[in-house]
């Protein structure tokens, strides 16, 4: 069976709504790095789901303000711009920005057709702690759930069949069982019905967002028919 697909973009962009903006009093260079969004990402999952006429969803507040991709228990959910907040005023963050951009997901997932394909698009940065990263793109899932495992195991060989010089790497930079919100919507759906995948691009890219926007697009294409 054909499955549904939906795509998501938790850290879209880097905007801080202006009853905020004090916080971040000459720290633009901060939001507008990696640390307060991730570049490209947006773009590649507007252009992914538009060609495949498939819902979209985008947080595009700073993840410095509150970040979506973590759960309500974690230490990241408020950076140091905004962890000295009164809990009044985290609390009024999470019920603004947070729980919407959520609820709207859970939304659409519950009137999808199972099984639910989710692509959460992100991009990382090349460099990190002064070491050049060794991989191009990412696919982020959890192994011990099927239906992700298959349709990583495809996507990344259309990937490499489209691509074969792109190091193509499972579960890098990071690992798809770390605290996300792919990883916190496993815990309501089955593996039959539900498959969270995260897509890391390099943003080395941002330059050519053309061609990984049309590689990607390929490559999807052909896992999910």
């Amino acid at each position: 069976m054909k499955p549904s697909i939906l795509f998501t973009c938790e850290h879209a962009g880097n905007e801080i709504p202006e009853e905020y903006q004090s916080l971040f009093a000459g720290k633009k260079e901060v939001l507008e790095s990696h640390r307060g969004w991730d570049p490209g990402a947006w773009p590649i999952a507007t252009y992914l789901a538009n060609q495949m006429k498939a819902p979209l969803f985008g947080c595009l507040t700073s993840r410095l303000l509150v970040e979506v991709n973590r759960s309500l228990e974690s230490v990241q959910l408020f950076s140091e711009f905004t962890s000295a907040l009164p809990m009044v005023e985290k609390e009024r963050l999470i019920q603004k920005f947070y729980k919407p951009y959520r609820d709207s997901v859970m939304a659409e997932i519950a009137k999808s057709a199972r099984p639910i394909v989710h692509l959460s698009i992100h991009s990382f940065t090349p460099i990190w702690n002064n070491e050049e990263r060794k991989v191009d793109v990412g696919i982020l899932f959890d192994p011990e759930r099927n239906s992700e495992l298959t349709f990583s195991k495809r996507l990344k060989e259309n990937l490499q069949h489209h691509a074969p010089t792109l190091q193509i790497l499972f579960n890098e930079p990071y690992q798809g069982t770390d605290d996300g919100f792919t990883m916190w919507l496993r815990r309501k759906y089955t593996d039959t019905d539900y498959a969270g995948i995260e897509i890391e691009v390099n943003q080395k890219f941002t330059s050519n967002l053309t061609f990984m926007k049309d590689l990607l697009l390929e490559s999807i294409r052909k896992s999910v028919n």
